[in-house]
């Protein structure tokens, strides 16, 4: 059997277990009861009812969402599930145990249990408070974060291949000191080729021309919608999205249908809240307090923020995605935020929330040897700088200024929380169309490129991170187009 019959029957069989079986069954049955005639043409009549009906696109449309997310067979089996490296899966199990270790220590020095049943009072309280949750302001100056993005880069840097001889270090002057395949500048111009100047983008472009295109985007997306096909939405993203058709193109582009089970499910989730007490509710108070409570574009969504993530520690459902990573749900707050710009309804922003942080954003904080892990997205983003700016980054690793310790913050947090919510959400655009990661490193590239007048003349790492300590002021696409326009 080969590997795609393989995929092929876990596919089937996968499909078999999921709600949209259960629909198109329910729906062929009514096809059948309403078919009258020869018995011969029944199957026919049923394939051109599902299709007149929209379900045979729903099936297409979710083959091509599970065909997006194909793991390789070979990294499927045993000990192999989460990395196929086994020196980064060391590091793993090494990251994991700390995590733990941290967690424990925190329970024992506050006698504080991992989970408990909240008393009967207590449940009432946060059910008459669940749309204020950011009222309630107790006492957490006792906890402390898990961990941020510097302890998560120093775990990166200790990162060595055994197989790697000491002397071919020399060629690497970045930090991390790893021979991952990463793509070549001439490789993503290729890839990302419609972003380029040549392509009119959504937001970017001015002058008397700019109302017609937008007209034309518009009237062009909503015949996107229309068509209910995941690949076409894609290709028309990668443009730019108008922000009136933002929130239903990402709900297109992730296959995500909000059904009457999905909002049952959630109002379970929050029985869930109200029952039982977490020690991570505590963390992710203080995290959304001390960061997204004081950013002055975020502040005013904390309690969609607050209640999010509470559910979102609940779900079973993102156990499956932790299954084959060693991604944990702390430091993930910061990435609901910029969501609630687009999104009015709180259990349509739940769902856009945990399709797209277990489809994208908790490879940020994987380790893992995944072509789009926070790993290969930061060796990536060295090598890009080197290949652009050679002088720029031999000037600032010589003063002990390494680009990645300012970087790596952006790319671990998708550049929410540092970038203006309109820029963020077009980048964001890019993300989904693409289904990658790499405009982040190529953003990240961008951005020292453009600050290259000013990086060449700091003279210590002080000065470099105040030099790229503000950068809301960017506008994404257009630094972006003067990376990857191709050289002629």
């Amino acid at each position: 059997m080969t590997d795609m019959d393989d995929f092929t029957l876990r596919l089937t069989n996968e499909l078999r277990v999921s709600p949209l079986y259960n629909e198109l069954k329910s729906k062929a049955k009514e096809l059948v009861c309403r078919t009258s005639g020869d018995v011969s043409q029944l199957k026919m009549n049923i394939h051109e009812g599902l299709a007149k009906s929209g379900w045979k696109r729903s099936l297409q449309n979710e083959v091509y969402c599970r065909l997006l997310e194909r793991v390789d067979a070979a990294s499927q089996n045993g000990v192999h599930i989460k990395e196929p490296l086994a020196y980064i899966r060391r590091a793993q199990a090494s990251w994991e145990k700390r995590i733990l270790k941290s967690l424990n220590s925190m329970c024992t020095e506050m006698s504080v249990p991992l989970a408990r049943k909240r008393p009967i009072p207590e449940q009432k309280e946060i059910r008459s408070n669940w749309n204020e949750l950011g009222v309630d302001e107790p006492d957490l100056s006792s906890f402390r974060p898990v961990y941020g993005p510097k302890d998560f880069l120093d775990m990166l840097t200790l990162l060595k291949n055994p197989n790697l001889a000491s002397e071919q270090l020399c060629n690497f002057w970045g930090l991390l000191q790893l021979p991952l395949p990463v793509k070549s500048l001439q490789q993503l111009r290729q890839e990302f080729c419609e972003m380029t100047p040549q392509w009119s983008q959504v937001g970017v472009d001015g002058g008397s021309h700019t109302d017609i295109f937008d007209a034309e985007r518009v009237g062009l997306g909503q015949k996107v919608m229309a068509a209910d096909n995941i690949a076409l939405c894609q290709q028309y993203s990668r443009r730019g999205i108008p922000p009136s058709l933002r929130m239903q193109l990402w709900l297109q582009n992730v296959g995500l249908r909000i059904t009457d089970s999905d909002r049952l499910r959630y109002d379970q989730l929050k029985m869930h809240v109200f029952k039982h007490d977490l020690l991570v509710d505590k963390l992710i108070y203080k995290d959304v307090k001390l960061t997204a409570t004081n950013d002055d574009q975020y502040f005013v969504f904390e309690d969609f923020i607050h209640q999010v993530l509470l559910l979102f520690s609940r779900d079973t459902e993102v156990l499956k995605h932790f299954a084959r990573s060693s991604a944990t749900p702390p430091k993930s707050y910061i990435r609901v935020a910029p969501l609630c710009f687009v999104f009015e309804d709180p259990v349509t922003l739940y769902y856009i929330f945990r399709e797209i942080y277990t489809r994208h954003f908790f490879r940020l904080h994987t380790i893992s040897s995944h072509p789009q892990g926070i790993v290969s997205l930061s060796v990536l983003f060295e090598s890009l700088l080197q290949a652009c700016q050679p002088q720029l980054f031999y000037h600032l690793r010589q003063m002990g200024a390494q680009p990645l310790r300012i970087a790596f913050k952006w790319l671990m947090r998708a550049f929410s929380g540092y970038l203006a919510s309109d820029q963020l959400l077009l980048l964001w655009d890019r993300v989904l169309a693409y289904n990658s990661l790499e405009p982040l490193a190529v953003l990240a590239v961008a951005i020292f490129a453009f600050r290259r007048v000013n990086l060449l003349e700091t003279s210590s790492y002080a000065a470099v991170e105040a030099v790229m300590a503000d950068i809301t002021t960017f506008r994404v696409i257009p630094i972006l187009q003067a990376i990857l326009l191709t050289e002629h």
